[in-house]
């Protein structure tokens, strides 16, 4: 099976991106790409000898330029897929329409609780004992697109909301390069239902429970 090319959209210090990198997948990285000049991504980007480049959004008069702008940067590296890493721009339903089926993301919260922003927050406040993140195919409609993988981790007492963040973060670093293998390797589709499939993935066996019983 040849390589697929793979296109990484970030706007930040690219921990989700270096985690993709040391993944070592069966794809060619074509390119990273940023909304922000200033990305500590583009970096490490360009460290690794990957194409870094930047269509910074400051530059369009709003977010149908900049994102046709985006997809022609894109264009021009013919990506199987475009994965968000940390990317915090919100993107228009004809960009997100363009890669149906192609584009992934990544959310701080076990979807479908707490989509948007300071989900860690959110989580700590609402008393929630669980929680994580979730990687899924990116719909119009922001945080509610099928969903391909799921991490859960405990909250514990007396946790901040730097402490949870650090923790989901661990896993985010996880199941990310995961879920972009299996696409790569053809194991990810989606019903006529419109949810994922993942081919020889296994269920768990136990469940998370927080606070545990004891014994």
């Amino acid at each position: 099976m040849a390589d697929k090319t793979l296109v990484i959209l970030i706007s930040g210090r690219g921990s989700n991106l270096e985690a993709i990198l040391a993944a070592r997948l069966p794809a060619r990285i074509g390119a990273v790409i940023s909304n922000n000049p200033g990305a500590r991504g583009l970096a490490i980007a360009r460290s690794r000898g990957i194409t870094a480049a930047v269509v910074d959004h400051r530059a369009y008069p709003d977010r149908a330029a900049f994102d046709a702008a985006l997809a022609a940067e894109i264009a021009l590296y013919r990506p199987d897929l475009v994965a968000l890493a940390g990317f915090t721009r919100i993107l228009t339903d004809g960009f997100v329409g363009r890669y149906r089926g192609r584009l992934l993301n990544v959310h701080p919260s076990l979807l479908p609780a707490f989509p948007g922003l300071d989900t860690h927050r959110r989580a700590l406040e609402a008393g929630v004992r669980i929680h994580g993140c979730t990687v899924h195919f990116v719909t119009p409609a922001v945080d509610s697109g099928p969903i391909v993988v799921q991490a859960a981790v405990p909250v514990l007492p007396g946790d901040t909301g730097k402490a949870l963040a650090n923790r989901v973060l661990r896993e985010e670093h996880r199941i990310y390069p995961q879920a972009i293998r299996w696409f790569c390797e053809g194991r990810l589709r989606l019903d006529a239902g419109g949810r994922v499939v993942v081919k020889a993935a296994r269920s768990p066996k136990t469940a998370l429970l927080s606070p545990a019983a004891e014994r």
